[in-house]
């Protein structure tokens, strides 16, 4: 199916469900879940979002954990295909996990280091990480993708540099993440989570990033174009929560 198509069928599709979903609903002030009790509220910006390690050790999980519909993204800090995003379909999935309607999950990459030469990738991954333990990882990944480009044009992600930016994260900077950072912590969880990336799909090397999975599933690549407008990004999300038969059939 081309990208052309692809992209009529979401906005048709997502559109025509939610309109149904939607009919006859109330002016009331508050939303309701199935059983009638009153739907939790949305978080009220990034820094109310509950953030977590999965089980598996690797996967970094934003959001409500009771959402139905889980995103996955596969990204590389150095890739500027990652910032592209970041500033497109990513709009769309953070305002969805604000709503409560969505789960984010995180699988680092950081094989850019091979390509482009130096260890920005991994010292971004273990600064990440670090920035998990005092449930800041959400914003503090938001400053690393606004100044990606930047930093990669002036040195990389170096200690010193990945330091002077959590500074713009209020309450990051203190003895435990500055020692994380400096000491690469953890870069156990940086090999563990490269080594997750590269056993996700069929390509031996990993999918590429940015890659999406959604509910476990990774996203075609006829329809990863659709992540990087947000207006159809939302489509695609609205159309896995109201009309699953029709995603299930076209999502590969």
């Amino acid at each position: 199916m081309q990208i052309r198509t692809v992209r009529r069928w979401v906005a048709a599709v997502a559109w025509g469900a939610l309109a149904v979903a939607t009919a006859g609903c109330g002016q009331g002030a508050y939303a309701t879940s199935s059983t009638g009790a009153a739907a939790p509220a949305t978080y009220a910006g990034i820094t109310d979002l509950p953030e977590a390690l999965a089980a598996d050790g690797t996967t970094i999980t934003v959001g409500d954990p009771l959402a139905k519909t889980v995103v996955r993204l596969y990204e590389d800090p150095r890739c500027p295909v990652v910032v592209d995003f970041e500033s497109t379909g990513a709009k769309a999935i953070r305002a969805q996990t604000f709503k409560r309607q969505v789960r984010t999950e995180y699988t680092l990459a950081s094989f850019k280091d091979v390509r482009l030469g130096g260890d920005g990738s991994k010292r971004a991954v273990n600064a990440l990480r670090a920035a998990l333990d005092g449930q800041r990882f959400a914003e503090y990944h938001a400053v690393l993708m606004d100044n990606q480009t930047v930093v990669e044009e002036s040195g990389g992600f170096t200690t010193e540099r990945l330091l002077e930016l959590a500074e713009q994260v209020p309450g990051l900077r203190g003895e435990a993440f500055d020692t994380a950072v400096s000491t690469m912590k953890y870069q156990d969880f940086v090999t563990a989570s490269q080594s997750a990336y590269e056993h996700t799909g069929d390509d031996p090397i990993g999918p590429g990033t940015p890659s999406f999975a959604i509910d476990s599933k990774l996203v075609p690549e006829e329809f990863r174009g659709l992540f990087f407008e947000e207006r159809l990004a939302e489509d695609l999300l609205t159309l896995v929560r109201t009309d699953p038969a029709g995603w299930q059939k076209y999502h590969g």
